[in-house]
């Protein structure tokens, strides 16, 4: 499955030709529920499907169609789902992500993709990284709150061990030092503390440059206390956490392994969202901040908005123009129409700003975002 944290970048970045169409599904990780899955999948693609022909003649969306259909004949496929999923199409382009988090059901079909479910994944602030580690092997995970799953691990080749080039996979062994070990030969302690090291620095490089700094998420180590003080007395990665697990995962299920990250990630996590509440009460009171929808989208259009706190699980259809930040409201049943917080958000991060999904509770502001400008607006 492609990378959604890398996607997500590219997906702001880069320009698709319309129709841009968006489909999202909860799902389920087990049987018998997830039999039902792809039955809804067709009942979202009929929707799908019905509002790109109210603009689009049927001989153009054949081709935009295919890769769903395709899709939902994909039995291997639909044995393996997570919490939710999401699809993007448009001509030249097909992406489909298992996502951690359950999603609303949701088809649209706009000038631009429908992003703000992916947004409230990867802008979240409860996500965070698990390193397992020993001397052998790394294993890396991404969790929420509510969820923990192992992810493939990227590996720069030219930085592994010459045998661990040969094991570029989910658990990236160190090559020399387990074929040695599993053969019985007695290496000198210095010999097996030079390797350890080479092999932590590599994965240490490794988790920085293809997860930990696209992702801004908080690291944190999984591994025997004798292997704590090597790593981190090595490590350049910045999101690398003080609380740390002091068992390698293979000792712990993988509930087990969520709940005891989960109980050292809350505590920044609560942190975070305190300070960012209370920065924008501040610039609120300062008339450097607004909670006014109309207000923030001429700020965002603007690129006067630093950061900009968004409701979750909140939907308010209409279009927005990035050109001067008007916006109109409208239904998301119409072709033409997405969601101006999906489209605010967008455009404060592509202006260089910080966009944070909030759950509703948590939420400083009733309209559904809150903004706190770079200078007054």
């Amino acid at each position: 499955m492609p990378s959604l944290v890398e996607d997500y970048a590219r997906l702001l970045s880069e320009q698709h030709e319309p129709p841009c169409l968006s489909l999202y599904q909860p799902t389920h990780r087990m049987h018998p529920d997830n039999q039902q899955d792809p039955i809804r999948f067709r009942n979202l693609l009929k929707a799908l499907s019905e509002s790109l022909h109210r603009k689009y003649p049927a001989r153009d969306t054949a081709p935009l169609l295919a890769p769903f259909e395709a899709l939902a004949a994909d039995r291997d496929f639909w044995n393996h789902t997570l919490d939710g999923l999401a699809v993007l199409a448009a001509p030249g382009f097909f992406r489909a992500w298992r996502l951690q988090r359950p999603v609303a059901e949701l088809t649209v079909v706009a000038d631009s993709f429908h992003t703000k479910p992916l947004m409230r994944i990867v802008q979240s602030a409860d996500r965070y990284h698990v390193l397992g580690l020993n001397r052998h092997e790394a294993r890396l995970f991404e969790g929420n709150r509510d969820a923990l799953d192992e992810i493939d691990l990227a590996i720069d080749a030219e930085a592994a061990p010459p045998a661990a080039r040969e094991r570029a996979t989910r658990v990236y062994g160190s090559g020399a030092l387990g074929a040695t070990t599993r053969h019985g030969t007695d290496l000198k302690q210095s010999m097996r503390d030079k390797q350890a090291e080479q092999f932590f620095r590599s994965i240490d490089a490794d988790v920085l440059e293809h997860y930990s700094r696209p992702s801004g998420m908080p690291l944190l180590l999984a591994a025997l206390p004798e292997h704590h003080h090597l790593f981190r007395s090595i490590s350049r990665n910045p999101m690398l956490a003080a609380g740390a697990i002091d068992v390698h995962p293979d000792d712990l299920s993988i509930e087990q392994l969520r709940a005891r990250a989960w109980a050292l990630v809350e505590p920044w996590y609560l942190a975070r969202l305190a300070k960012l509440t209370e920065a924008f009460e501040e610039a609120r009171a300062k008339k450097t901040g607004s909670d006014d929808l109309r207000e923030v989208a001429k700020a965002a259009a603007a690129g006067q908005v630093a950061t900009l706190l968004i409701e979750a699980d909140r939907i308010i259809p209409g279009r927005f123009d990035p050109s001067d930040g008007s916006v109109v409201e409208g239904k998301l049943s119409d072709p033409e129409v997405d969601d101006l917080l999906d489209d605010i958000g967008e455009q404060v991060i592509a202006t260089g700003g910080e966009v944070v999904l909030v759950p509703a509770a948590r939420m400083p502001a009733i309209t559904g975002l809150a903004a706190i400008y770079r200078f007054a607006g």
